[in-house]
């Protein structure tokens, strides 16, 4: 498959749809046929490897991320100046899922499900190694971007993240919203999306105390909710749902929790709750589940009240569930 580009400055390109014998060759013109703003990094597939490729790369101004999955492929991370732009920039591989291998000079890492492996370019530049299959996401950002926020950035071997850690988490699970269907797409939102991941990357290289606050303030606080929203979407059909329970999880306190919300204009009951009629919404309004009970919908979206649940969905739709229902049901003219 070519690599397709849109206005986003966003780059997608699979093997998938190529022969065996033609993705060794494909990969390789990659890096050439590519003009995308911070340009993509060679790739050399490995000997006696199934070589596969599928990727999205988007750049914004500041930041570049691409996510997917490699196989079979050694990606090389060019020296400090070896381009035009003389970019000179800090990069964080994370392996969602998999095991790869981070090079630089003698210095060889090995990186598990969950790691992440942080570098600068250096006078040698490092290697990724992918034999088997890995799930990724990449970020890379310029030094001078985070400076303020670290204090001196000076070159230091490539280092393991370990999986588990608080910031590389948040900093996963808020940029899930640039990998996705969310993209940001105004020039505002944009700038603010580069500048949280700015903090969070800060957070992970070791950001100074006044550093932290800032990044506590801004992209730290922002990749909190992010994650807390995610906790009660994947949690939603529990009847028990409180912010005590997302707090333990995500390893704040409650009262952290209600702050978050309160500084959205919400709280965090009335957000579960809409999240929760939302859901329902949309599922009596598919006709493929229309031989589900109102009932098993509500109790499926966290409801333990069925009153409750048809005063909160009248209110919020100005429609009954069974009229919503009905409506779904309607044939097509």
């Amino acid at each position: 498959m070519m690599p397709v580009q849109d206005a986003c400055a966003c780059l997608r390109f699979s093997t998938d749809g190529l022969p065996e014998a033609a993705r060794a060759k494909a990969v390789r013109e990659l890096y050439e046929r590519t003009n995308l703003p911070g340009k993509l990094e060679p790739l050399e597939p490995l000997p006696n490897c199934p070589v596969r490729a599928d990727i999205t790369k988007r750049a914004l101004p500041g930041l570049g991320v691409m996510s997917g999955t490699f196989c079979g492929l050694r990606q090389a991370t060019r020296r400090r100046g070896s381009v035009s732009s003389g970019e000179d920039d800090l990069l964080l591989a994370v392996n969602l899922r998999g095991h790869s291998t981070a090079q630089q000079r003698d210095r060889e890492l090995i990186l598990q499900d969950g790691d992440a492996v942080l570098g600068t370019r250096g006078s040698t530049g490092f290697t990724i190694t992918r034999p088997t299959p890995v799930r990724f996401i990449g970020f890379r950002v310029p030094r001078d971007a985070i400076a303020a926020l670290v204090g001196r950035l000076d070159d230091a071997p490539l280092r393991v993240v370990p999986h588990g850690t608080e910031m590389l988490n948040l900093l996963v699970t808020y940029a899930g919203a640039i990998t996705g269907e969310r993209s940001p797409q105004t020039p505002d939102f944009q700038r603010l999306v580069v500048t949280h991941i700015h903090d969070l990357i800060a957070a992970i290289v070791g950001a100074t105390r006044d550093g932290r606050a800032i990044a506590e303030g801004r992209g730290i606080r922002a990749a909190r909710l992010r994650a807390i929203i995610a906790d009660v979407d994947t949690n939603l059909g529990d009847c028990d749902l409180t912010a005590a329970a997302v707090a333990r999880r995500q390893r704040v306190t409650p009262r952290y929790v209600h702050k978050l919300f309160e500084g959205e204009g919400l709280t965090f009951s009335a957000f579960v709750l809409g999240r929760r009629l939302s859901c329902a919404h949309r599922m009596l309004s598919d006709p493929r589940l229309g031989d589900r009970t109102i009932g098993s919908v509500a109790f499926d979206v966290g409801f333990g009240d069925l009153s409750y649940f048809n005063r909160a969905f009248r209110r919020r739709y100005d429609a009954t569930p069974s009229e919503v229902r009905q409506s779904a049901e309607l044939p097509r003219r």
